[in-house]
């Protein structure tokens, strides 16, 4: 989920300006001083906005792996109370919303850095975890038109789910194609493909599954989405048998 940032790229390109405009100095003496303070200014806002971002991120990173153990933590049976000293909760909605309330407030204290945009995520699918279908998809799809094309990848993934459960056919199939056609490192093409092979199947589109699951099967097949797909085609059947052509 790690990205290069910019900052350095930028503090790589002051350097180079430095250098190209040593012979200018040599014959612009009167300005230099002058041209040289803005540069250790410009330099020193540079620098000094990625110490700030890194510090913010280090804070928002430890926020994060403790709401993330939340949402992790066990669901007690039914009727046992909780054992003291750990962590559980009596439903995945309650603790979906002890964890969302963590996420919200790093998203939004730390919306610039990395773990801002992880905790937006999981802002988006602990809304979903509590049945707040409409509140999910705005957050996810905040995090999936973001310039973080992992954590986009990641969202889309969520927000093709979420479209598939709430009978928005049509905008799960665009977004499984999208996911197919555009993978990332965090969503390869061979998760969408299966996905949207299962939502096929749940439609009564057996042909559009099967080519998907054989494509997977080829692709892939001793890995376990591509196992996975050789059981699905079995469950299928036999593909029918073609028709002849009219003479």
């Amino acid at each position: 989920m790690r990205s290069t940032t910019r900052h350095q790229l930028k503090t790589d390109e002051f350097r180079a300006t430095t250098v190209e405009t040593l012979s200018w100095a040599a014959e612009n003496q009167s300005t230099l001083i002058t041209a040289a303070v803005v540069v250790a200014v410009i330099l020193a806002v540079v620098i000094g906005g990625y110490s700030y971002v890194s510090y913010r991120n280090q804070q928002a990173r430890g926020m994060l792996g403790a709401a993330i153990d939340k949402y992790n933590a066990p669901i007690r049976p039914e009727g046992q109370p909780a054992a003291p000293g750990e962590l559980s909760y009596g439903s995945a909605a309650e603790r979906a919303k002890a964890a969302n309330a963590e996420f919200t407030e790093i998203a939004n204290k730390y919306s610039f850095t990395e773990s801002g945009r992880i905790a937006r995520y999981f802002e988006g699918i602990t809304l979903r975890n509590m049945g707040n279908t409409a509140a999910a998809e705005k957050e996810l799809s905040e995090v999936a038109s973001g310039w973080d094309k992992n954590m986009a990848g990641l969202a889309k993934l969520a927000l093709a789910s979420l479209y598939a459960d709430s009978n928005q056919t049509a905008k799960a199939i665009d977004t499984y194609k999208d996911l197919i056609d555009h993978p990332s490192k965090s969503v390869g093409k061979w998760t969408p493909q299966f996905e949207l092979a299962e939502l096929y199947t749940a439609n009564n589109q057996p042909q559009d599954a099967r080519k998907l699951y054989e494509q997977l099967q080829k692709e892939s097949p001793t890995t376990p989405i591509g196992q996975a797909a050789t059981q699905k085609l079995q469950a299928l059947g036999p593909a029918p048998a073609a028709q002849p052509t009219q003479q």
